[in-house]
């Protein structure tokens, strides 16, 4: 069975939205609005299951947050400064944070987990990130379909020459990996 491309979208499509949007997620409501451009994928479903899976992602966060949060912010202590900031930024504004906290460069992963760690009340966590998985995944599904007029043009070009890509990249790299094992057996049996 061959599938292309579009197939794979509409069959796969909304699951990989869901888990990108678990935890990374702007990239992929991004190119879950190119799939609404382009007609692939539902707008409703794209934009449901993108503030499910940044839902979900926040909330297990957060409760690792509660769980284990004071143990895990203090190995990092590489970001305690912004650790702190954000500390205060939760006592002074929470619903501010929690809401934002999706479009802080840097906090994707970690703010919730702060936020856990803080004590904020677990229903108005859940709350507040309704409402910020609500504005987050509108607004980037709504950059990428209309970023997807933009750049639709050079994905298609890049899909049609990927497959050529592939079979340069693949033979090269088994290449590279076997020749690398036979220099490491090789350098094992000279030592013996």
């Amino acid at each position: 069975m061959h599938l292309n491309t579009s197939e794979l979208i509409a069959q796969y499509g909304y699951l990989a939205l869901f888990i990108g949007c678990l935890a990374e997620g702007e990239t992929f409501t991004l190119i879950g609005g190119i799939t609404v451009h382009e007609g692939l994928l539902n707008p409703t479903g794209v934009f449901l299951t993108a503030m499910a899976g940044g839902i979900l992602g926040d909330q297990i966060l957060y409760w690792i947050g509660r769980k284990y949060g004071t143990r895990i912010l203090q190995k990092a202590k590489k970001y305690k400064n912004k650790i702190i900031k954000a500390k205060i930024s939760i006592k002074r504004q929470p619903s501010f944070f929690v809401i934002g906290v999706r479009f802080m460069y840097g906090f994707r992963i970690i703010g919730p987990i702060i936020i856990g760690a803080s004590r904020l009340n677990s229903m108005k966590f859940f709350i507040l990130n309704i409402i910020g998985a609500f504005i987050w995944s509108f607004t980037f599904i709504t950059l990428g379909y209309y970023a997807g007029s933009a750049i639709i043009h050079w994905l298609y070009k890049i899909n049609k020459h990927l497959k050529y890509v592939l079979w340069i990249f693949i033979p090269s790299v088994s290449i590279l990996l076997i020749s690398y094992i036979l220099i490491l057996f090789l350098n094992k049996k000279r030592d013996k």
